[in-house]
């Protein structure tokens, strides 16, 4: 099966913001004798533009079905001596020879997205050419405590209030335990305060898939804060990258939205503190995020503490013990 349908592959073609940042970052970086390693290929259109731009070979690596659009794209294109089609994991794949360039946009709305950083940790150490140039380079992590009330009433209002005479706060608990994509468009006048870094992710030095940090922030303004907004900016080189932060050029991946358990009222210097933690569990982004509101900065007055994880998201089976 294909990982995406051939829309959500021509949606990633199409968006610009991203593709004509990744074209520049290959021309900026390939050479007439490179090896280039392509994880997460889906239908090549990285592969096919480092054969553009003059690469020697390129190893284009993907378990998904749309590799077989790919070996066609190529094939059209005049491409197909040059690239090697290979449809496994790249952690399961051995090269015949190193590669000196490392491409790779195995990216959902935040880079902690199915085996995109363990790919990237494993070819370094096992495919790579000493010296290789890593595309992405570096992504930087942001976060901004908002008051967005129509991502917070899309997902978690819904369960709040007793309809059909009905208790849902089953349902709220788990709505309000999981992150997803904004919907609908924000602005530095729905913070409270300014973005700030909460995690750099440097791809020639990765060691572990796990990201986490603190952050703290003084309101800037008074309002009801709903959740935090998350987004990145990539580095694909020194001199290419692109951002999918809120006001800016949209892209195919718009920003993260992280729910509070409840809404919270906030007043002016009042103090937001997030511990921010994303871990890889086998497969599973293990996401935990913990905030405090403190008023005025005043830790001993405490308006709120929630310690919310996509965990707590999951509808789980309830085992009961069989008789003896």
């Amino acid at each position: 099966m294909l990982g995406y349908d051939i829309y959500a592959y021509g949606r990633m073609v199409r968006d610009r913001v991203r593709t004509d940042a990744y074209v520049e970052a290959l021309r900026e970086s390939i050479g007439s004798n490179s090896v280039v390693l392509d994880i997460g290929t889906g239908v090549g259109i990285l592969a096919l533009l480092a054969c553009k731009f003059g690469a020697r070979k390129v190893y284009a690596v993907d378990p998904n079905d749309a590799i077989q659009i790919a070996r066609e794209l190529a094939a059209v294109n005049g491409y197909a001596d040059r690239i090697d089609f290979i449809q496994n994991l790249s952690t399961r794949i051995t090269l015949p020879e190193p590669a000196d360039v490392l491409v790779t946009d195995m990216h959902g709305i935040v880079p902690m997205f199915e085996q995109n950083l363990p790919s990237v940790i494993d070819a370094r150490q096992r495919l790579l050419a000493p010296g290789c140039k890593i595309i992405p380079k570096k992504e930087t992590l942001w976060a901004v405590p908002v008051s967005a009330p129509e991502c917070y009433e899309q997902v978690v209002e819904p369960w709040a209030e007793k309809a059909y005479d009905l208790d849902w706060s089953p349902a709220r608990h788990i709505a309000a335990n999981d992150w997803f994509g904004v919907k609908q468009p924000l602005s530095p006048a729905d913070y409270f305060g300014e973005a700030k870094v909460w995690a750099t992710i440097d791809y020639e030095t990765l060691e572990s898939p796990d990201v986490s940090g603190d952050i703290v922030w003084t309101a800037t303004r008074g309002g009801t804060c709903h959740g935090l907004v998350v987004w990145f900016d990539t580095q694909l080189t020194d001199s290419v990258g692109f951002s999918n932060a809120p006001g800016l050029a949209k892209t195919i991946f718009g920003q993260a939205f992280f729910p509070l358990s409840e809404p919270v009222s906030i007043s002016e210097n009042d103090t937001i503190s997030t511990i921010l933690r994303c871990d890889l569990v086998d497969n599973f982004h293990l996401w935990r995020w913990q905030t405090t509101v403190c008023r005025q900065g005043d830790t001993k007055d405490v308006k709120a503490n929630f310690k919310q994880s996509n965990f707590f998201g999951m509808p789980l089976q309830q085992h009961t013990a069989t008789p003896a």
